[in-house]
């Protein structure tokens, strides 16, 4: 599952820094070219929670290899795309159903006990974006050749076709003997606890099952059942763990939105150095994923304590970089913010994960890809009221926003560390 996560950003990162330069030379303006983004972003708004349920729903080999095959089709329209028509046709696929690492993260916590859960979600991560760190430089070198676009845009489809096929030799009919001879062959040895090994084996059952029974059901079935567990969800008490998600993704998205422009406007330094200063946090943000097994060590497995911790964390980093009298402030805060930002994405999810059940582990990563799909259409309003007056605007917003996020937490510290499962209405 790491391997087609690489392969998923990486195709993904080759194509969508060309996309803007290449639906301009097909003659559309600069508003046609934002309005075709804002509908992709919409589209995932709204299909993130209904392709993560419909996994919980039919299983998550099935969904997985839809999702991918349809945004290989997607690609593959791209690469065809003489004019604006067809490249808007060809965003509408994968704007419904690009949803595949989301259906990989809730395989993987179906796959691995709550405890190791934050270790394999960051090596996850990790893997994720060493492909987004070396796909723009590919498609960089790519575009320079005769008709570029299209031949990265062919690539970028088959690696999803190959990701089809990586998917499909899963050992998905040996699932549940492999779990069984793990349980057998780990007692004793303290690798896993008897109970983690039980419930392992119980969720592949039920998985397997979901997955043989729902899938030949009738769509109207399956569109009700979906229906149902998002009524369950938003009938359920997690307001405050998606709220906290969605004011710290806003608050970051304002920590780098104009980050080139500002950092030019404040210091005087090139664009050229915002981006080196970028690619730079997202290589930090990789030994991040690296090192959560150890911090998760040292915090004795206390999820609550370690998102608390690296919010505060990012909350005066944030701060640092509102603050920074010169350069050097900005490249400390943003080498620490890589750390604290990485640690608490995957701690959220694992958060969502422990309070919610895995029981609808799809459907909450959908619920939760939606909220971070709000705040990415909300900071760059926030941010370009905020710029009016000044350029330190923006990053002083999201100070606030996170300063708030922290104090949800601690008004809920309870019901965080007592880790007890939030019923669902439908359950």
């Amino acid at each position: 599952l790491f391997l087609p996560s690489f392969q998923d950003l990486f195709g993904v990162s080759m194509v969508v820094p060309l996309m803007n330069l290449h639906i301009k030379s097909l003659g559309a303006s600069h508003t046609v070219a934002g309005i075709i983004g804002s509908l992709y972003g919409i589209m995932q708004l709204f299909s993130s929670t209904f392709v993560g349920c419909w996994s919980d729903v039919v299983g998550r080999r099935y969904s997985l290899l839809a999702c991918i095959l349809l945004s290989a089709l997607g690609y593959f329209l791209l690469g065809t795309s003489t004019t604006v028509f067809l490249f808007a046709i060809s965003r509408i696929p994968v704007g419904i159903f690009k949803h595949t690492l989301s259906i990989s993260k809730a395989l993987l916590s179906d796959l691995v006990p709550e405890r190791d859960r934050p270790l394999v979600m960051g090596r996850f991560n990790a893997a994720s974006s060493v492909g987004f760190i070396l796909g723009p430089v590919v498609g960089g070198y790519l575009a320079e050749l005769e008709d570029g676009f299209y031949q990265t845009s062919f690539i970028c489809a088959s690696i999803f076709l190959l990701n089809a096929g990586l998917v499909w030799m899963l050992p998905w009919s040996e699932e549940n003997t492999g779990n069984r001879e793990h349980q057998q062959g780990n007692k004793g040895t303290g690798s896993f606890s008897a109970k983690a090994n039980r419930d392992l084996h119980l969720k592949s059952a039920t998985n397997g099952a979901m997955a043989s029974d729902s899938l030949f059901q009738s769509p109207w079935i399956q569109v009700a059942t979906v229906l149902k567990r998002i009524k369950g969800i938003a009938c359920s008490d997690l307001w405050d763990i998606f709220l906290v998600r969605l004011l710290m993704s806003v608050a970051i998205l304002l920590y780098y939105s104009n980050f080139s422009l500002a950092l030019e406007e404040r210091f005087g330094v090139k664009p050229l150095f915002a981006g080196y200063l970028m690619s730079y946090s997202s290589a930090l943000g990789v030994l991040a994923g690296c090192l959560l097994g150890p911090i998760t060590r040292l915090y004795q497995h206390n999820t609550y304590r370690i998102l608390l911790h690296s919010s505060t964390l990012t909350c005066t980093l944030i701060l640092l970089y509102a603050s920074a009298l010169s350069i050097w402030m900005v490249i400390l805060s943003s080498t620490f913010l890589a750390f604290s930002t990485t640690i608490g994405r995957t701690c959220i999810i694992d958060l969502e994960l422990t309070i919610g059940g895995n029981e609808a582990s799809g459907t909450l990563l959908g619920v939760g890809q939606s909220v971070t799909s709000v705040g990415r259409i909300v900071a760059p309003l926030l941010s370009g009221i905020a710029q009016e007056f000044s350029p330190c605007g923006p990053p002083s917003l999201g100070v606030g926003l996170a300063l708030v996020a922290i104090l949800i937490m601690n008004a809920n510290k309870q019901k965080y560390c007592s880790h007890g499962n939030v019923k669902l209405k439908n359950q």
